[in-house]
């Protein structure tokens, strides 16, 4: 992928500057549409995309920001989660469960934040690059209440779906435990609240043991 979206409709030529490279960028974050995820929707039969899930962290962040067991800045938790997928718009969706295609998520995500946040101006690519390494060290308060809602999240979308990705990847309910455990670390309520949702959907044959 050489070419930029806005390369097939360039911009005006009165536009320049620092602003033609914002817009430039924001016409390129489009693509985040696009990127289809495994979870499955709850309102929906399809797959939700990576825009859909990024606002939907940001509203989990807004509603749930109580339950953390450190106080969090709800304002910056909800730039780390929309900032952490865009890196997707290159890299692609890494399935949770999908074990070899884990192997190669750093390598490829490194090299897409690179490329895209090098779009923006200099002090805007600085700080997105500053955030998505936050999101993905985790070494703040409001990183890993950030984390939480990216984990939190497709359990609610699998218990909907009956299981969802946890059979289509032949996830038992120890192994869902184990790669939502970054949950407990930021809240004690929503950690129980998984556990007893995995545990449930145990009981229903939803997980693959």
């Amino acid at each position: 992928m050489s070419e930029l979206l806005v390369d097939t409709n360039p911009l005006p030529a009165g536009i320049s500057g620092r602003l033609r490279d914002q817009l430039t960028f924001l016409i390129e974050v489009d693509r985040l549409k696009t990127v289809l995820r495994q979870s499955p929707l709850a309102a929906a039969p399809r797959r939700e995309n990576d825009a859909e899930h990024s606002w939907h962290l940001a509203m989990a962040v807004v509603v749930l920001a109580e339950h953390a067991d450190e106080p969090v800045d709800v304002g910056r938790t909800v730039q780390l989660v929309l900032v952490h997928d865009l890196v997707e718009i290159y890299a692609g969706d890494t399935p949770l469960y999908d074990l070899a295609a884990r192997e190669s998520q750093q390598e490829r995500e490194e090299a897409a934040a690179a490329r895209l946040f090098a779009l923006l101006p200099a002090d805007q690519s600085q700080r997105m690059r500053e955030l998505w390494d936050e999101f993905e060290a985790r070494r703040t308060p409001e990183a890993r209440f950030a984390k939480a809602m990216d984990r939190l999240l497709p359990v609610l979308h699998n218990w909907m779906a009956r299981g969802g990705t946890w059979l289509a990847f032949d996830a038992s309910a120890d192994h869902v435990r184990e790669h939502t455990s970054s949950i407990n670390e930021a809240s004690t309520a929503l950690g129980t609240a998984r556990d007893h949702v995995i545990a449930e959907a145990q009981r229903q044959g939803w997980t693959a043991g």
